[in-house]
């Protein structure tokens, strides 16, 4: 008697296959007829995948390795097309199935004889197998394209939307959308750049769909996703997500669902982005070699100036001038540019130097009110703590470790919340300049780190623009 395996798949699309139970009695009757041993151990099961690649299928990948180590000498499917939809790869497995493995892999459906002509067969099955899958594939495909110029709901909807049933129109989830709106006004308020917005999201400690911390990438999605101004996006990118068509191909229509922000703000964010200054795979300002890499900017084009190092010594240039948008040099070492920046920061700290406008600097309600919850968050967590240690669940000691953990995060959401609230000085050139004056020392001083001098540099300093035929620079300064 032969020892056997049974694989059953059962695709997506169900029209003309029988379900994995089915199958499964099937292949056991044919095992016993035939005077086959078929264990549990060795009954495979991929469901709701197509055959097309077998990287996607686990459990055919895991019978093909026990098949290597010959624990069994013939595969039972109900058809060839369970095995495989694609004909490349279903003779090559197969090939090293019989050929290496000393195992046959036999359709209890589809009998082909043993000779040449049986080969054939088995070959023009697998031809009108893969044939099949590529005509339903276009029927699909056509079928979604048509769906979605009429502007209908076919993928899973992004952060800040929920979808009851498929196909039905998206719903806000309103944590989820306050969160989108945070990303698009500091991205449009603000000189933040998507890997500093990650950053200061995680440091709220806000997840991601898949509840993952935030990365650049995730924020340039969300960015240039047109779901958030009330439009259908679809055939965005490849069917794995990972190459971005040419925008001809996109289909774009007025959604039903609401919008979570407005189509001008999505709009200047688009602007902000054309404008923006980035070769791919580029690091953001955050974690450039230099404390002023992306600060500096050309006062002919805007552009930033970036950095290089050349015989151990760091020079900057005209990203546009590099790159030829920019007709005029801007080049200086890095020595003279840190040399101008602290005189110009210490001519500062003369209060008849300062020349300000002032900004909107009230604390932004939506940030506001997430942190007010999280506080409110932490009081709850306190009052379990406090229960669980009256009623002699925790001991004392793993109290007092617990209401230490909440004391730490409520001082650094604290923090977080006295950052958005603006100083009650009225004036504000004191509170600039008793800033300038605390970063200066740490800026002089060459033991500290590049990561703490980009931090305090532009804690204050929103932008430098160098001007070249004068030899000056001018600093633009935060208030709040």
């Amino acid at each position: 008697m032969k020892m056997a395996a049974a694989y059953i798949r059962v695709s997506t699309h169900m029209q003309e296959e029988l379900s994995p139970d089915a199958q499964k009695r099937l292949l056991i009757d044919f095992a016993k007829k035939n005077d086959m041993i078929l264990t549990n151990e060795y009954i495979f099961v991929d469901s709701g995948i197509s055959g097309r690649s077998a990287q996607k299928r686990p459990a055919f990948l895991k019978m093909i390795e026990l098949a290597k180590a010959k624990k069994f000498e013939a595969i039972l499917v109900w058809k060839f097309s369970r095995f495989a939809r694609n004909q490349e790869e279903s003779i090559v497995y197969k090939s090293m199935l019989r050929n290496k493995c000393g195992v046959e892999v036999i359709s209890i459906t589809e009998n082909v004889s043993n000779d040449i002509y049986g080969g054939l067969i088995e070959r023009i099955i697998e031809w009108m197998d893969e044939f099949y899958s590529i005509r339903l594939a276009e029927d699909v495909t056509r079928g979604m394209t048509e769906k979605a110029l009429r502007g209908g709901y076919q993928s899973s909807p992004p952060l800040g939307y929920r979808m009851e049933h498929k196909g039905e129109v998206p719903v806000v989830v309103p944590k989820e959308a306050a969160i989108v709106r945070i990303i698009f006004d500091k991205y449009t308020t603000t000189t933040m750049s998507d890997f500093e917005i990650a950053r200061y999201l995680n440091k709220l400690g806000y997840l991601t769909r898949r509840k993952k911390p935030f990365e650049s990438r995730s924020i340039k999605y969300i960015l240039q996703n047109p779901t958030y101004s009330g439009l259908v996006r679809w055939n965005y990118s490849d069917s794995k997500g990972k190459t971005i068509k040419e925008e001809s191909e996109w289909i774009i229509r007025n959604g039903q669902h609401e919008p979570i922000i407005s189509k001008e703000i999505f709009e200047k964010a688009e602007e902000k982005r054309r404008k923006t200054c980035r070769t791919k795979n580029q690091k953001p300002a955050a974690v450039r070699k230099h404390w002023l890499s992306g600060l500096v900017k050309c006062s002919a084009c805007g552009c930033s100036l970036s950095g290089s190092h050349q015989n151990g010594h760091t020079y900057f240039q005209c990203y546009g001038y590099l790159k030829g948008k920019c007709t005029v040099s801007h080049g200086l070492s890095e020595r003279k540019l840190t040399q101008v920046l602290l005189a110009s920061l210490r001519e500062s700290l003369e209060p008849s130097q300062m020349v300000y406008t002032m900004k909107n600097t009230r604390p932004d309600s939506k940030e506001h009110e997430l942190l007010e919850k999280q506080l409110k968050q932490i009081d709850k967590k306190e009052e379990r703590i406090k229960e669980a240690y009256r009623n002699n669940i925790d001991t004392l000691e793993e109290y007092k470790k617990q209401k230490e953990i909440l004391i730490n995060e409520r001082q650094e959401i604290q923090k977080l919340f006295d950052h958005l609230v603006p100083p009650s000085d009225s004036e504000p050139v004191p509170v600039i300049l008793q800033k300038i004056s605390d970063i200066i020392p740490l800026l002089e001083d060459d033991s500290v780190s590049y990561d703490i001098k980009t931090a305090v540099i532009r804690s204050i300093v929103e932008k430098i623009v160098y001007q070249k035929a004068e030899g000056t620079i001018e600093v633009y300064y935060y208030y709040s």
